[in-house]
């Protein structure tokens, strides 16, 4: 790739028709559900170039190889069940990471050092100290990270977070992050792992468990070992949101409180009920919680102040307490664009070697309170946060959710 610096002229003519010399190379790994949906929209734009695919399941590497080759018309995507296959490619520019979350942060570390530029998916990490070591590696090694929380790229989204901000909410005391109620699974039976899936690979770092076909692919959300359930899947989104419509992209909440319902038996272990309310130093308070009680949902922010409130839904729809706010909602700022503008924004700081949207710090510091959450509710009782140390207030026990074990041979 050139290394030179892209002017806006230069990137509109790239848009138009990329010669092969400007195009920026792309390896995608992990090309589940939401990886597909990523390489999907990567493959529309001319100034990209997929060249190589990499999942521990066959059918779904095969399936990726297979939208690329369609997408320009030849047979030459190279495909892998190693990562670090593609991150040996000197020809790769950059790479598209999408596995389960307990891989986030290996792999970005790795990419990282192989000279790798990063579209991550969200949540950053798995533990407070995986973000903290993805921050710090991107920071010392210049790299571009994006994380994939694209509701940031949003503009509905934006305008509640620019209305927040603007004074017209007057002093803003509540940030509501709205998500789904967590799923329940009973027991699984033990089954035989299918041809074509490497499931060791698949664990990785996590710890060993028999292989059920409920564990794995978009289930995995719902087991602590691999993830934090809706107060990181959905929270690394609102969160983040809230944390932005409040100013504090390098900081988190310092109190936290909440209370929640877990799976009694079963698979899932992540909770299926919950309200977490974290208090910033100025009192404002951030209530991450579910959608079932009347008067809330759909999933999304709601910002309230002295004067006035605003929403913005996941599908787009905005509403507010007053006409003169809903004036300053323009065409542009109605609806849902998912991925795209996201992905231009990344690719664009490639380029120019700008700050995404979603940088490592940020992405690391909303996903800390989303984490932080989590651990309130796992321990049952009120916690203090100290984001300046990262670590919790005169409280051992809390600490030792920081960290994690891993499974040799993997490290950060």
């Amino acid at each position: 790739m050139a290394t030179a610096f892209a002017t806006p002229c230069m990137i509109s003519s790239l848009r138009a028709g990329t010669p092969a010399s400007e195009r920026i190379t792309m390896g995608a790994i992990g090309l589940g559900g939401q990886g597909t949906h990523n390489l999907k929209s990567f493959l529309t734009f001319p100034d990209v170039r997929v060249l190589a695919v990499c999942d521990v399941d066959t059918n779904h590497r095969q399936a990726a190889k297979k939208l690329v080759d369609e997408a320009y018309g030849n047979k030459d995507c190279a495909t892998y069940n190693d990562f670090y296959e593609v991150l040996a490619r000197r020809d790769i520019d950059t790479v598209l990471i999408a596995t389960p979350d307990h891989w986030h942060a290996i792999i970005s570390i790795e990419a990282a050092k192989a000279g790798k530029d990063i579209y991550c998916e969200k949540p950053i990490s798995l533990t407070i100290a995986q973000g903290r070591a993805v921050a710090d590696t991107m920071k010392r090694l210049g790299t571009v990270y994006q994380s994939g929380t694209q509701r940031r790229s949003i503009a509905s989204f934006r305008f509640g977070v620019d209305i927040a901000r603007s004074g017209m909410l007057g002093k803003v005391h509540t940030l509501h992050c709205y998500y789904d109620i967590g799923p329940i699974c009973p027991p699984q039976p033990v089954q035989p792992v299918p041809a074509g899936f490497d499931y060791d690979r698949w664990l990785g770092p996590a710890p060993y468990e028999p292989y059920t076909p409920r564990r794995c692919h978009g289930s995995f959300r719902w087991l602590y070992d691999y993830s934090g359930g809706q107060l990181t899947d959905l929270g690394a989104h609102f969160a983040d949101l809230a944390q932005w419509a409040h100013g504090s992209d390098d900081t988190s909440p310092t109190r936290y409180e909440g209370s929640a319902e877990f799976p009694k038996d079963g698979l899932f272990n992540t909770p299926v009920r919950f309200e977490v309310t974290a208090t910033y130093p100025d009192g404002v308070k951030m209530i991450m919680h579910d959608q079932t009680e009347p008067g809330r949902g759909p999933r999304g922010n709601k910002y309230v102040g002295t004067d006035g409130w605003v929403s913005v839904d996941d599908t787009g729809k905005v509403t507010a307490s007053s006409d003169a706010i809903m004036r300053q909602l323009t065409t542009t700022q109605r609806g849902y664009e998912y991925m795209e503008g996201h992905h231009r924004d990344f690719l664009t700081c490639v380029r120019t070697r700008a700050r995404t949207i979603s940088s490592p710090e940020v992405a690391h510091r909303s996903t800390t309170a989303c984490h932080v959450a989590n651990i309130c509710l796992r321990l049952g009782r009120k916690l203090q946060w100290d984001p300046a140390t990262e670590h919790f207030v005169n409280d051992p026990e809390a600490d030792r959710f920081l960290a994690r074990a891993t499974r040799s041979p993997w490290r950060l």
